[in-house]
């Protein structure tokens, strides 16, 4: 005679499946992801680099160090500034802020926001989502280029008209027009696609200002201490084009462009072609330097805290 009890079925419980904690597995592998692509774009810099001449012209004035430095670490600065007053974030933020740089230049743009928004994510303590801080951020860098364009074409406009610095009538026309409509639509519309507070949007706007002029004179600087011969008022005059080509929408980047406006100027067009591709050489030198280290140094704080 079967016993009743050893009968009754016992309950087991079936594991449920939570989306939720898919999606957390999935968003916690971004960060690693774009640091192991960032890693490769590196990598592949390293092959495509032009060793020779980055030996050869390795610059033996610490001005000239001390200098690019700055310029280099311009942005990153300017953002920790910003969230610093957003976000209270602590020092040690500069890195990934580097890192976003990084990504940003070796990678495709906007990456390296993915990246920071990623860590800011898990790292740093905020009221609700730092998705829009992130973004608001973004787009004001990109106004801000744009009033800064338009502040130095207007201050250097006899330049423009004497130099030319490659700038076409037509899309110059075109460029100003997207860049006017660009502004006069985030401006009525800045309550739907920009999240932070009015003072806020303000501040973060003025310290993108600065960098971008901060930048300009640094490039002028750097670029009178690599080729002193030239005056630096003539330098100023080249990077101040320079930003004009570089942020004016429909403006190719025309190298050459410079190198004739410094023939112009009276300064010596083949040392400034080679001036210019020396400090891209650095600069990308200088990105595979600092993201491997900054790899090492998570790899040793990681056994530190294992």
């Amino acid at each position: 005679m079967n016993d009743p009890i050893a009968a009754e079925p016992i309950p087991v419980a079936l594991p449920q499946s939570n989306p939720t904690s898919g999606w957390r597995r999935l968003a916690a592998l971004i960060g690693p992801v774009i640091s192991i692509a960032i890693l490769g774009g590196a990598l592949w810099q390293v092959h495509a680099l032009d060793w020779r001449t980055l030996i050869t012209f390795i610059p033996t004035s610490p001005w000239i160090w001390i200098v690019l430095g700055i310029n280099y670490l311009s942005g990153p600065i300017g953002d920790w500034v910003i969230f610093r007053k957003l976000w209270k974030i602590p020092v040690e933020g500069i890195f990934p802020l580097v890192k976003k740089m990084i990504g940003n230049q070796i990678l495709l743009s906007y990456v390296g926001e993915v990246y920071f928004y990623d860590w800011a994510r898990r790292h740093v303590k905020m009221e609700g989502s730092p998705f829009g801080a992130v973004k608001d951020v973004a787009i004001l860098s990109a106004i801000a280029g744009y009033a800064m364009t338009l502040l130095m074409l207007a201050m250097a406009w006899p330049y423009v008209t004497k130099f030319g610095f490659g700038i076409n009538g037509t899309e110059l026309q075109w460029s100003i027009a997207i860049m006017l409509i660009t502004g006069l639509a985030i401006t009525l519309f800045r309550n739907r696609l920009l999240s932070l507070p009015r003072p806020d949007l303000l501040f973060v706007l003025g310290v993108h200002m600065v960098r971008l002029l901060v930048n300009t004179v640094l490039t002028a600087v750097l670029w009178s201490l690599m080729l002193p011969a030239v005056p630096l008022s003539s330098w100023l005059i080249l990077s101040t084009g320079r930003l004009l080509v570089t942020r004016l929408p429909l403006i190719p980047n025309q190298e050459i462009a410079f190198a004739g406006a410094l023939a112009l100027l009276g300064g010596p067009v083949d040392k400034t072609h080679e001036m210019i591709t020396v400090i891209a050489l650095f600069i990308t030198a200088i990105h595979i330097a600092v993201f491997i280290a900054m790899l090492l140094l998570d790899l040793v704080q990681r056994e530190r805290n294992a």
